[in-house]
């Protein structure tokens, strides 16, 4: 159990800077196998206290969360991740309230607005205007504050004269939309969101994250509940990871999002055969990857010398049942091998040597870009590209080299590669070596153009 899990609250802040504070949250389930059992617990387990015999259990504990602790400073954005089951949802009611804890305690300042199932609160026989104000008094507003606030509410969701008409007559998205207009039109203290901005068009999601960062700007505390690592890293400053009821890590929303991949395809150890049982003749994916360079040659193929070159981070993020092992690259730009940094419009050459200690049916050679906060540029693989030639590798005691080239269009900035090998065992990925943000680049800057991609964009006049 990592040391972060008790966040203290830095020097110099006051108690009063804490919107949420959950400390050692537990929440036990009674299951019971037959329904006649329901109605023994309720007599017969009474009855034995009330002649003092032994205490006599007709279920079985199941506990969806175990002592949970963190906190929530106001204006923090925090994520919630973890596998289906691991406890977020159950945690999040009773933050709301809406359950109530078997043992811990949760300490909360200010309003609250939830996003747990967009559209729930709703009755279908009103209209949208009508829902509106319903749902608004709930959340603690007067009439008058929902009058002030009605037409940025409207605006929000977008959905025309259909706020005028019943909500049973919308579509699911018109519902989405209405509902979470609705919330995020409030100005809570403190907003939960439960995987709801999963749903509705780009367009819309795009509009949420928006509101959502002005939330964030003017105080809000947000704790974000996703899936996506990728919402995680962008919108975030802190991550909490849940498995099994439990908080298994928290920290740096990057970091918790690589343990959480590890946990959802699982990272299992393998011993791994000594290095001298790796062939000295390499398979080479490509006849092209001799014209590359005469530099590629000096790549290990029977030891682990990655990190001994420039440009590795040493602060990837490495796993994978050992299967393989990604032992050595070489890049190079416009012909120069390991830059200090890179040009737009230049050709960068990336070489790779992958050895295969056991074997391994069809691999999968993926290389991913991203930026420094994580979001990613571009994903490729072997299969998507169709490279049937890696494909065929992965005999136990052989390793290969395999040659990538592309045209740098990013940005200017610091971005970061990551290499992984896998293979398929029916539908499940089994990652063998994956190196997160393993070899660091940094991108000039261009004047002709901004944003994360050059499109070689062109502009011409026409009468």
């Amino acid at each position: 159990m990592s040391s972060e899990l008790e966040r203290p609250i830095d020097s110099g802040r006051s108690y009063s800077d804490i919107a949420i504070k959950v400390s050692n949250l537990s929440k036990c389930y009674h299951i019971y196998e037959k329904p006649r059992d329901r109605l023994k617990q309720f007599i017969l387990a009474a009855f034995r206290r009330a002649i003092r015999l032994k205490d006599k259990q007709y279920f079985r504990e199941f506990w969806a969360l175990r002592d949970v602790s963190f906190e929530i400073r106001k204006g923090e954005a925090v994520g919630i991740i973890g596998r289906n089951g691991s406890g977020k949802s159950t945690l999040l009611q009773m933050i709301c309230g809406t359950l109530n804890p078997s043992g811990g305690s949760i300490q909360t300042h200010g309003r609250i607005a939830a996003l747990l199932e967009l559209g729930a609160g709703f009755n279908p026989e009103f209209t949208g205007r009508e829902n509106v104000y319903m749902n608004a008094s709930v959340l603690g507003l007067r009439k008058e504050e929902i009058d002030i606030r009605y037409n940025d509410i409207v605006a929000f969701a977008d959905i025309g004269d259909f706020i005028e008409q019943p909500v049973k007559t919308y579509s699911s998205g018109m519902v989405v939309r209405l509902a979470f207009a609705v919330q995020a039109q409030i100005d809570p203290d403190i907003l939960i969101v439960d995987e709801a901005l999963a749903v509705g068009d780009a367009k819309f999601q795009a509009k949420c994250f928006e509101r959502l960062r002005q939330l964030k700007e003017n105080g809000t505390s947000i704790l974000l509940v996703t899936h996506s690592t990728e919402q995680i890293v962008t919108h975030c400053t802190h991550a909490v990871l849940l498995n099994n009821g439990q908080v298994i890590e928290q920290g740096n929303p990057r970091r918790i999002s690589n343990l959480y991949l590890d946990l959802l395809f699982g990272k299992q150890k393998r011993s791994e055969p000594a290095a001298t049982e790796m062939s000295d003749e390499p398979i080479e994916c490509e006849e092209s990857v001799d014209c590359i360079s005469a530099d590629y040659c000096s790549l290990n193929l029977s030891e682990d010398t990655f990190g001994q070159r420039p440009g590795y981070n040493p602060h990837e993020y490495r796993w994978g049942d050992g299967a393989v092992r990604i032992l050595d690259y070489y890049i190079s730009a416009d012909g120069e091998a390991y830059p200090t940094s890179y040009k737009v419009g230049q050709e960068i050459v990336l070489v790779i040597s992958v050895g295969f200690l056991h074997e391994v049916f069809r691999p999968i050679l993926g290389i991913t870009i991203k930026t420094k906060e994580g979001v990613t540029v571009f994903g490729a693989n072997s299969e998507t590209l169709d490279f049937e030639t890696f494909k065929s590798s992965g005999r136990a005691g052989t390793a290969v080299r395999v040659g990538a080239k592309f045209n740098c269009r990013l940005g200017s900035g610091d971005y970061f590669i990551s290499i992984g090998v896998a293979s398929r065992q029916g539908e499940d990925i089994l990652p063998h070596d994956r190196r997160y943000d393993s070899i660091h680049i940094q991108v000039r800057p261009d004047e002709s153009f901004f944003g994360l991609v050059n499109l070689d964009l062109k502009l011409s006049a026409s009468e």
